[in-house]
Parts: structure tokens; sequence; C-alpha cells
């Protein structure tokens, strides 16, 4: 026989002899506490707000790591040479690690040391952490002024107008010489490390968010847990915020701060060439989850349970005439994960609890009369009841006939779907839209990450409460959650329109883009820099600001001096002499400004009062999932849909986003004969691809959530048409949440 699966929301059971250990003064005749009791009372490892503490930190720190690299994606491609296509698979590959495992957590149960499981969990994401920034610390120092590994006067030299006279014409293909198979080989390992590191990040994070769960579920008092869990849930929403904001203060940081040139830089952050300490984000990520790891090696495996309410809350359920405010003991089920963030798959760990029966005990407990109603209740749940005499062999033969009957719901199908479309639109845009800013805006990459943890994050969260309280507080029934999340993805959509005519143009790049009237290529000036050797490979751009063109080179302007004025907090670099340049300049280093950088706000406010709207939407359409299916099915439901947003939305989103990027791109960086990072985008191409592919998937989602308030709309009228035997009373439309004496209206499978 093979190890058995036990139920999945069943609490540990502890043996007698842990149960005395356990027992407090009050349980022990004549009031005389046991030693091992006074243990447990002095130590703070036995109390479960301690434990709400620790893994509120804990989560926190987790999707802070995990949403860092989405901050300097655009960072890492100009270090590494990447192509957004394989900076979106990098970023896909955290998602990879954590769907492997995740289905394994369900098997455990609480047969492990939930704690210590985590702890060891976290040690895993802060080594991953710590491997993400090795790549700077075995690379070459970064050089901006040229890719060949050359000496730094002459790398001055070599970007200026040289005759062909004195040096010889550059090939056109890099020499085997500055191309070892050294170079290729150390960045193929740096590539793979980091990927390694994203897969080990997705799969120390496994057990964090559900073992945590469900031990703060099982030790806390019924009436405390939901208080516990919407902390926990408030804390780790925002992670992925702390983590823009982390990147936005790290990327104004030269990349070699721990390794500066004698002479210094001349870069400032606006410069094309500049490439941020993406690095030490991850360190100090890393860091801050090795910390929070640490009292998970105290708790215990199991702690007495919570027996007293609190007071504060207890007055909160009082004074409260709401029918959330008598549901206690949400239970979530166990291997399942629950998301802190817009950027996380799974749904808030609100919308995974399970309603059990009030009133109850003082002490927690549930009274004879609740024991006798339930017994017989869970003697009706066939599978549920079945399942810990399973085997593992025997689940899996059981499995597909669950799955087809849960994939043929209409409802869940549609639901899930319709989810799919909108995950796909946040991953690409949580993923991208610091690149997308970067380029389309001319925006530095800290700017962008401070915009979107400042106002796009906050705006999601917000949208989520909203959601989960709207159908709290109106008792939303299903086709009024239909109607809702219907209402949320139109507007979403509509707001969508006016981004695409919110960008600024394609910057004039000599020699790159063409306008009418003009020859192509680089003999689009042939006089003013026949004279000049140019190198190839060499990016070191500059602006005529009377024409506002832009040229690769000093050595394309026909340039043939360098001057640096000395400033009081920085140097500013010119050059002068330059042949194709009207005057000769001087002309300053650095891409020409854009004239419409002011558009990047009204369009961060779209995009933010959009995911607003989208994450209205998160909360009904779980509910609806919830209450679609049959009861004995939800569990494996809520599973199957966490499988499905991964496999269909997290892991190929990035990279269908990432191409999309790719293919707009105008001027290709050449690395050892190959194809590297991107310099320069066309404008308009980039806007109608990116928005376009987010407006695709929004109206996937509208069109599943209309398709949906169709059937139910359907289902009503045919409810209306039968004779029902109901209890006086019990409404048609029967609210999602329920309060004391309504039973939950199910959906017919």
């Amino acid at each position: 026989m093979g190890p058995r699966i036990g139920p999945v929301g069943e609490e540990p059971r502890m043996s007698d002899k842990d149960t005395k250990a356990m027992m407090s003064t009050e349980d022990i005749p004549q009031g005389k506490a046991s030693p091992n009791s006074q243990d447990l009372q002095r130590s703070v490892f036995y109390s479960i707000k301690f434990f709400v503490l620790c893994h509120s930190l804990l989560q926190l720190a987790q999707l802070m790591i995990s949403g860092y690299l989405k901050s300097s994606i655009s960072t890492v491609e100009k270090r590494f040479g990447l192509s957004s296509q394989t900076s979106g698979l990098l970023a896909a590959f955290n998602e990879v690690g954590n769907t492997a495992l995740i289905v394994f957590v369900s098997y455990f149960g609480s047969r492990v040391h939930r704690p210590r499981l985590i702890g060891y969990g976290a040690v895993l994401v802060a080594l991953a952490g710590l491997l993400m920034s090795l790549p700077h610390f075995i690379s070459e120092p970064y050089r901006y002024d040229r890719a060949s590994p050359v000496d730094m006067p002459q790398d001055f030299e070599a970007s200026l107008c040289q005759s062909k006279t004195l040096v010889p014409d550059p090939t056109p293909a890099p020499s085997n010489s500055s191309c070892s198979s050294y170079t290729e080989t150390q960045h193929l390992a740096v590539v793979g490390i980091m990927f390694t590191a994203q897969t080990l990040l997705g799969v120390g994070g496994v057990p964090i968010q559900p073992f945590g769960i469900s031990y703060i579920d099982d030790f806390a008092h019924n009436s405390n847990s939901p208080l516990y869990l919407g902390i926990l849930f408030a804390v780790t929403m925002m992670g992925p915020g702390m983590a823009y904001g982390l990147g936005g203060l790290m990327l104004r940081l030269y990349v070699d701060i721990d390794r500066m040139p004698e002479g210094g830089i001349s870069l400032t952050s606006k410069d094309p060439r500049w490439v941020g300490a993406w690095w030490l984000g991850f360190l100090i990520s890393a860091g801050a989850v090795a910390l929070a790891a640490v009292p998970y090696f105290f708790f215990p495996r199991e702690m007495p349970k919570e027996k007293q309410e609190l007071r504060f809350w207890r007055k909160v359920l009082t004074v409260s005439d709401s029918p959330v405010s008598k549901m206690e003991g949400f239970r979530p089920r166990e291997g399942q994960g629950c998301s802190q963030s817009w950027t996380s798959t799974t749904p808030p760990c609100t919308s995974l609890y399970k309603a059990r029966p009030w009133p109850q005990r003082a002490n927690g407990e549930d009274s004879p009369s609740e024991q006798s109603l339930r017994e017989p209740l869970e003697k009706q749940d066939g599978l549920v009841q079945i399942a810990p005499d399973l085997t593992v062999i025997q689940f899996i033969k059981v499995f597909p006939r669950v799955l087809l009957r849960t994939l043929r719901h209409p409802i869940f199908l549609l639901v899930v779907l319709s989810q799919v479309c909108m995950s796909s639109m946040v991953a690409g845009m949580a993923t991208f839209l610091p690149k997308f800013l970067e380029r389309q805006f001319s925006v530095t990459a800290s700017y962008a990450n401070l915009l979107i943890g400042g106002l796009t994050i906050p705006s999601a969260i917000i949208g989520i409460v909203v959601g989960g309280v709207l159908v709290k507080r109106l008792h939303l029934g299903p086709m009024r959650c239909g109607a809702l999340c219907l209402l949320g993805a139109l507007f979403c959509l509509l707001l969508s329109l006016p981004l695409f005519f919110m960008g600024c143009p394609t910057h004039r790049i000599a020699g790159i883009t063409h306008e009418p009237g003009n020859l192509p290529g680089l003999e689009q000036f042939p006089a003013c820099r026949g004279n000049c050797s140019c190198p190839l490979d060499d990016f070191n751009p500059i602006c005529d600001p009377s024409t506002h063109v832009e040229y690769l080179t000093p050595c394309q302007a026909g340039c043939t001096s360098r001057v640096v004025q000395e400033a009081l907090d920085k140097s500013q670099v010119f050059y002068d002499n330059c042949s194709c340049v009207v005057g000769g300049g001087p002309v300053p280093a650095g891409s020409c400004d854009s004239a419409c950088s002011h558009l990047v706000l009204p369009f961060m406010f779209l995009v933010s009062l959009g995911a607003a709207l989208a994450s209205l939407t998160h909360t009904p359409s779980f509910m609806l999932i919830l209450r679609g299916v049959k009861k004995e099915d939800k569990t494996l439901a809520v599973g199957i849909q966490f499988m499905l947003l991964r496999v269909l939305a997290w892991m190929p989103s990035p990279v269908i986003h990432g191409s999309a990027i790719d293919t707009t791109c105008v001027y290709w960086a050449q690395s050892c004969g190959r194809r590297a990072v991107c310099r320069y985008y066309d404008h308009d191409l980039l806007r109608n691809r990116f928005v376009g592919l987010q407006f695709f998937f929004k109206t996937g989602s509208l069109a599943c959530f209309a398709l949906i308030l169709a059937i139910l709309r359907q289902q009503d009228k045919e409810e209306r048409t039968q004779v029902t035997v109901s209890i006086p009373g019990l409404q048609q439309q029967q609210p999602l949440v329920s309060g004391p004496e309504k039973k939950p209206e199910e959906f017919r499978p």
C-alpha cells in the first residue's frame, strides 16, 4: 500500500501524551499547572499571534524577492545582452518551479512539521536570491562605451571620427580574437545561473503559503482565524509594491558601485547605456527572507489551540449586522496557495475559506448539537469521505473521472477561461510595463518602477478589496456577481482604448529610421562622415538639438573632439567639430529628450484605473467557482483552477509579450555574431502591439463573462418555471455569502 491521502481540511490530531502536555492550568484538577504547560505559556513560539506576525513578514519578503526581477527586467537585458523573449522566459521560470511541486503539498497535509518545512522553503528562497545576484560577481565590469575589451582611453578615442587612412575599415563581423569561446561560455553560464535561480525561487515558495495558512487556521480560535488571515493578506499584498519601490531605489545606483573605475563614470541615469545596481536588490531581499525564516525553526509542530476570542473582534462581530460578521472558522483547503497581489496566480486568502456553522462554544469547540448535525453531512460527502482511504495509485485512477466532470461544467470552464485571459494581461503588464514606459516615454527605469509601485499596485489592491466588500455587504448572488464581473471587464476594456493614442513618436536616428526622401542605411549622410572609419559595434549616442536627430556614435556625426564640463554634482560630456551637425557643435552626449514625456502620468492613471477595475472581478469570479460546482468537487476545482492559471497564463504570457516586443525592434546590438539587446524600437509599433495584446486578453475575459451571465439567466428562467418545495422565507436569489440559517446555493451541475 502506498502513502495515504489525508482529508484536505482535517485538523491535526495529537496523541494523549501531547494533549495532556498542552492542557492549561484550568484544565488540571486542583488548579495545579504541569511544568510542561508553564513552559508553553512562557514561550512566545507557542503563540499563534506571533506566528501570524512572522508569517506576514515572511510572505512580504518572499513576494518582494519574487517580484523584484520584474522591476529590473530591462536592466538585466542591457547588462547581459538578452532579448525580451529570453527575459520573459526567465521571469516565467519562477512559475515552472512552483507548479512542478505545488501538487505534492496536498499529499503531505499535516503529516509534516509545517513550520520547519516553511523555514526550509524560505532558506531555499534566500539562497535563490543570492544565486540570482551571482552573475554580477563572476562577470567582467560593465563597459558602456564599447563591447570589445579595450582600455578606457582607447574607448574614448574609438568613438570619435578617425580618418580611414589612419584606421583600417571596420570588419562587418566581429573577429574571433574579440569573441573567444571563453566569452560565449561565460555568457551561457550567466544565463544558466539566472534560470536556475528563478526555478529554485519557485520551488522554495511552494510550502510557504499553504502550510502557513493551514497552520494558522488549525490553531487559532475559530472566530479569530478570519481576522488573522485578513491581517496576513493585507500585509503581504504590499510585497509587489515594495519590490517595484526597491527596484526604483537600486536602479539609481550604478551597476558597478562596488568596483568603480578610478576616473569615475560620465553617465547619468537618463543615458540609454546606464545600467543600475540590479543585483543589490536581490541581496537585500534575500537577507530579509533569511531573517524572516529563523523563527520557523523554533515553532512546534503542533501548538495548543487558541481558546479565547479577541475582545475587540467580539465587539466588531456583535456590532456588525452583516451576515459576514457571523461567519467564523473559515478553513482554507490545504495544498492551495492564496495570492497576495495583482501579480500572483492564486486568489486571495479570503476566497479559500469554508464557512463553519455558527455559533460555537467560547472555547472554540463545537457544541454537541453541531456535531450531531455535522456527522450526517460528512457521511453524505461521498468522494470527500473516501479520500482518506485512497492510496496515491487509487487517487490517480479516480482523478481523470472527477477532472472530466469538473471541466464539463460550463460555469467553471468559462470562469477559468476569463481568469486565464485576465491573468495573461496582468502577467504581461507586470513583467514589461516598466520597460514599456522607459522606451515609450523616455523615462528612467527608476522613475518607471516608482510609478508602478506607487500607483498601479495600490490601485489593484483597492480593486480586490472593493470587490470582496461588494460581494459580502450587498449579499450578491450568482447572477449579480456575474453582472459585476461583466461591468468591471467592460470598463477596463474601454479604458484601454485611449492608450493606443497616448505615446511618443519614434526617435529620428541617423542611418536607422528612414523618412520619405532620405536614402536608406548609413549612406543617408555620405558627405559629412564619408572620411570617418567608425566601429560597427560601438554605441555612444549623441543628439543634435537643432534638428533633433540622434546618432549612434560621435563618429557617425563626424565629431573629432570631446569636451567634459565639470559641475558641482555631475559632469556633462560634449562633442565638438562635428561635420554632420549644423555649426559643428558642440552637441551633448546621450539620447534626445522626448517631447511628450509628460504623457506618462495620464497614461499611468488610465492603466492604474484599469487595474483596479480588473481586480474588482477577482473575488466575485472566484465565488462563482465555489458555488458553481458540486460540494465534493470544490477542492479539486480550485486546484485545477490554479494549475490552469499557471500553465495557460503566468508561464506563456511573459514569453508572448516579450516576443511581441522583439518584433518592434529597429536596431539590434550584436555580440560575437549573435543578436543581443535591442537598442531602438519603433514606438508606434511597440505601443500598438503591447497595448493591443492587453486589449486582446481583456476582450477575451469580457466575452467569457458575457457567456457566464447568459447561462446564469437561462438557469434562472428554468428554475422559475419549475415548481419547487422550499423552506419558507428562502429567497430565489441566494447570496453567495449566506447567513447562519441559510444553506449556500449551488449551481446545478
